[in-house]
């Protein structure tokens, strides 16, 4: 019978996404593992590629169409042997593309999904064995009163088409079995959590003030839903400390001037990177995220760096990064940084890990508190070096870089205490440097 064709799930937390553009057109064949479409996800644009092999003979959502929903019909795959008869599920072929004020791709996918649902389940003979028929052919049949398992069918494989219930003499059906007793009506719904101003009433207030409505993109959108779920969902506490940078700048002088050769150049990031990944072996109580009625504690050091890029930000995932050398880890976040920035990363790339980083110390910010990114239970909000005056271990006035940084915690995971040693292990690295390297 005709494949639906639906909306993939490209990522674990995909709801939605864009029909970006088609690579095949009605009538075209296709064969297993053939691009058929590139589908616009809240991250990246991604191919999708066709499961069976045979004919594309309806293409349902236009490309370019927003907020399609995962699971909506978008086309429907003929199998040899059949035709556009058989495509009861599928719109009319004279369906206009949608227009500016047309409802939106899910509302006009809806009927036709409720048409496929309309027509019989797959009948079976007496002997138990399902009996091939197409959903045009059975809805006849159901209509006209036929029994199937008394029609032989003409379509491949002895499949029943249209054609064998048209002409088939009316014979009544089997009496149908008594209906199974209806299920409890479920409990009633939890109250709604109080929701802000609308659209609409927020348009008013601004009705006399000449502004530019922006449409949110699938990243924005997700952005605005995780990060609201954050902090309404996860108990934030906030650890904050000054870590005294001159020791690392010296150290990371003398390695790049030994790499210039090479061409390669170490960040102050790509050490933060390792002292976080370091601590995390060091306070394995740390490295956890929530996972609703459980706490799940990692083995390898997963972090998560944030990249800002246009519109938005993604937080690849450097894996394993305890393990690497910082030379490789630069190397890693150079390629993960640039990928994220043409919106190239592979899912895999940016999700998971337990812990995350986010560094503004580059746009000068000296301090800030980072939101959590669930289900990690910490991020690390890190600021600019400044030189500033300090009394050191002697009792004596001098100047030094110094550096804050300010550890956000889920404090169902991790507690005060917990919290604090990693710091503390974290900020003994980057005081300490030389020791990342053994």
């Amino acid at each position: 019978m005709p494949i639906n064709i639906l909306m993939p799930a490209l990522s674990p937390t995909m709801e939605e996404g864009t029909l970006a553009k088609w690579n095949v057109k009605e009538g075209d064949t296709v064969a297993s593992g053939d691009v058929i479409a590139e589908i616009e996800t809240d991250k990246a644009t991604m191919e999708f590629e066709a499961v069976d092999e045979g004919t594309i003979g309806k293409i349902v959502i236009p490309e370019g169409t927003e907020g399609v929903k995962v699971n909506d019909l978008i086309a429907v795959l003929l199998e040899d042997g059949e035709t556009a008869d058989d495509m009861d599920a599928a719109p009319a072929a004279d369906t206009p593309a949608p227009s500016a004020d047309a409802p939106k791709a899910e509302e006009t996918a809806a009927p036709a999904q409720a048409e496929a649902s309309s027509a019989p389940a797959a009948p079976k003979a007496a002997d138990g064995n399902r009996i091939f028929a197409s959903p045009l052919a059975r809805r006849i049949a159901k209509d006209k009163g036929l029994d199937l398992s008394g029609i032989k069918g003409s379509g491949p494989h002895g499949r029943i088409v249209k054609a064998d219930v048209e002409n088939a003499t009316a014979a009544p059906k089997a009496a149908a079995a008594p209906a199974a007793e209806a299920p409890k009506a479920a409990a009633p719904a939890a109250a709604a959590p109080a929701q802000g101003m609308s659209a609409d009433q927020v348009a008013k207030m601004y009705a006399d003030r000449e502004y530019e409505e922006i449409k949110l993109d699938g990243m924005r959108k997700t952005i605005a839903a995780r990060l609201t779920e954050a902090k309404q969902t996860i108990p934030h506490f906030y650890l904050r400390r000054e870590i005294r940078l001159d020791a690392l700048l010296k150290f990371r002088g003398t390695l790049n001037k030994s790499l210039a050769a090479s061409g390669k150049k170490l960040s102050v990031n790509d050490f933060i990177i390792k002292a976080c990944a370091n601590a995390l072996q060091e306070v394995p109580d740390c490295n956890a995220v929530w996972a609703g009625d459980r706490v799940l504690k990692l083995k390898p050091s997963d972090v998560a760096v944030a990249v800002a890029i246009e519109g938005g930000l993604f937080t690849p995932v450097i894996r394993d990064a305890h393990h690497k050398t910082l030379s490789t880890l630069s190397a890693e976040m150079k390629d993960l940084a640039g990928r994220a920035r043409d919106r190239k990363l592979a899912p895999h790339e940016y999700q998971g890990g337990s812990f995350a980083i986010s560094n503004l110390g580059m746009f000068g910010i000296e301090n800030f508190d980072a939101v959590i990114n669930p289900p990690h239970a910490s991020i690390l909000a890190v600021g600019a070096g400044i030189k500033k005056p300090i009394v050191n271990d002697e009792g004596e006035m001098e100047v030094a870089t110094m550096m804050s940084v300010t550890l956000s915690v889920d404090h169902r995971v991790i507690d005060g205490a917990l919290g604090a040693q990693f710091l503390a292990a974290m900020a003994a690295q980057l005081e300490d440097p030389i020791a990342m390297l053994a």
